[in-house]
């Protein structure tokens, strides 16, 4: 927040300095932030949702958390064996309000001037939710409604808006939006990088969201989360592959243009050079992960991980082995290498594409509404193995050959527990969601904290600061306290104290 603060102060600044002749002429930056280009801003904010931190954010702190990931390193098991560093949990905070929330927020002010660009603000719209779920979801309370106005309002130390008031007004743009949106109109086109404008996608999307966040309310308030969830079944959420909000990539030539999960992941542990034997925060793919793929015989498995033999990665499922979360000692050197890390040539590849919210995720959460009686338009049990094939089928967007063309066998070893209890259903369901949204780490931390499945056991590492119990958010920064300490002190006033095992609204 500070990096916002002293951006925003100097473009204020800039804007006070006196006048000289023709400055009109002779000083007007097309790039500057008075001139900016919405279709630009919006773009930007696309990119720079996921561009921000991936390996500190979702491997060390929400991948170690849900044991999707394991390090054999002290310091940077922050997720891991539940260590205070704020090294790892400070930049998301911080870089998220410098980057995609003033873009998207700019982008938007600009588009709401012209009517014939409805289409390109209602977008604009629906995107800032994303974002912004996705920060509220890791701290809790958190600058909403005055982020973003230091250039228009001179808002330098954002107030912290209650969780419950941020989600209620999420779903509140969402539900607008979707009905907002008009394929009459203009649309955003190239500028949108993951629909290309296409608002029927955008709608679906939307609703899409409604619902993952409608179900977030569950344990807080369930008539609410009932009515959101309904409401965005009704309204249309994605069920089929072709609308699935992928954000691709290439490998080059800047990059901005490659995959930031693998790139980040690539270059602070998971070097391609080091084939598994010289990791610099010693990261793996997690003992408790691996295991359950293997023990149900996933085929994902070999699209998920691989093990460095020599100088190729060996992605046989026989081969697989996972670190044990909560480690203190290393392995020797030799023995790195054996254990599984994502696989450089799918989920890891620098070319891959991103997938911010497909159907296997919806049809997951329309089983549990469907378990839950909300949703009677088709059985919990369709539903559930409908989400399976589609997770299957959505490994083909890392090429054809990986595409996994039939689930039957997986589904008839581990079938869905029709007779089984609403507990033993949410722990199938929601296991589904922990295996299907690999990679989107901050998603499945969230949904684990609502849940509570896949039940994880978890690790007693020697002086961490949770008593061994899996941490339920992430701290603020720790300039926070002193940049903006009103607004900090009473959001923990009205939170909780800034710890990692003070459980957020949605979450009591």
């Amino acid at each position: 927040m500070k990096r916002t603060i002293l951006y925003i102060t100097s473009v204020f600044v800039l804007s006070m300095t006196s006048c000289t002749k023709d400055f009109e002429e002779i000083n007007t930056n097309p790039n500057t932030v008075e001139n900016a280009n919405p279709n630009f801003l919006f773009s930007s904010s696309q990119l720079d949702a996921f561009n921000n931190n991936y390996f500190y954010t979702s491997v060390l702190e929400c991948g170690g958390l849900v044991q999707h990931y394991a390090t054999y390193k002290e310091a940077s098991g922050v997720g891991d064996k539940y260590l205070d560093n704020s090294v790892y949990y400070n930049p998301y905070f911080n870089l998220t309000y410098v980057t995609a929330v003033n873009e998207v927020a700019m982008a938007a002010r600009l588009f709401s001037v012209k009517p014939e660009d409805s289409n390109k603000f209602t977008i604009a719209r629906i995107w800032k939710a994303y974002i912004f779920h996705r920060i509220t979801d890791l701290y809790g309370d958190v600058p909403y409604f005055d982020a973003s106005k230091g250039s228009t309002d001179l808002v330098f130390t954002p107030k912290y808006d209650s969780q419950e008031s941020i989600y209620k007004d999420l779903l509140k743009e969402l539900d607008e939006a979707a009905l907002a949106l008009d394929p009459a109109k203009p649309s955003l086109g190239s500028a949108d990088l993951i629909y290309q404008g296409d608002v029927t996608k955008w709608k679906k999307f939307s609703y899409s969201l409604m619902l993952r966040l409608g179900l977030r309310l569950s344990k807080v308030d369930p008539a609410l989360s009932k009515a959101w969830v309904q409401k965005a079944i009704a309204g249309g959420v994605i069920l089929n592959g072709d609308d699935n909000a992928l954000l691709k990539y290439t490998n080059g030539p800047k990059d901005f243009n490659k995959n930031p999960a693998a790139l980040d992941s690539r270059i602070n542990d998971f070097s391609a050079n080091s084939f598994g034997q010289k990791n610099t925060e010693g990261g793996k793919l997690a003992k408790t992960f691996i295991d359950v793929l293997k023990a149900t015989s996933d085929p994902r498995i070999s699209v998920y991980s691989g093990v460095w033999v020599g100088t190729n990665q060996d992605n046989s499922p026989a081969i697989q082995k996972g670190f044990p979360n909560g480690l203190k000692n290393a392995p020797s050197a030799a023995d790195q290498g054996t254990y599984s890390e994502p696989n450089q040539q799918t989920v890891f590849r620098l070319d891959a594409p991103l997938v911010i919210l497909s159907n296997a995720e919806t049809h997951l959460y329309m089983a549990e509404a469907a378990a839950r009686g909300w949703f009677t338009g088709d059985t919990d049990k369709n539903l559930f193995e409908n989400a399976v094939k589609a997770s299957f089928l959505n490994a083909g967007i890392y090429g054809s050959s990986h595409a996994i063309n039939n689930a039957t066998p997986y589904l008839l070893a581990n079938p869905y527990n029709v007779a089984g209890s609403f507990d033993a259903k949410m722990n199938q369901i929601h296991t589904q969601v922990w295996i299907a949204l690999f990679i989107d780490e901050q998603e499945v931390y969230a949904n684990w904290r609502r849940t509570g499945y896949p039940i994880l056991t978890p690790v007693n590492f020697p002086g961490n600061v949770t008593n061994g119990v899996i941490p339920r958010r992430l701290k603020y920064p720790s300039t926070e306290a002193a940049v903006n300490t009103k607004s900090y002190t009473d959001a923990v006033a009205r939170q909780g104290a800034d710890t990692f095992t003070t459980k957020m609204w949605w979450d009591k």
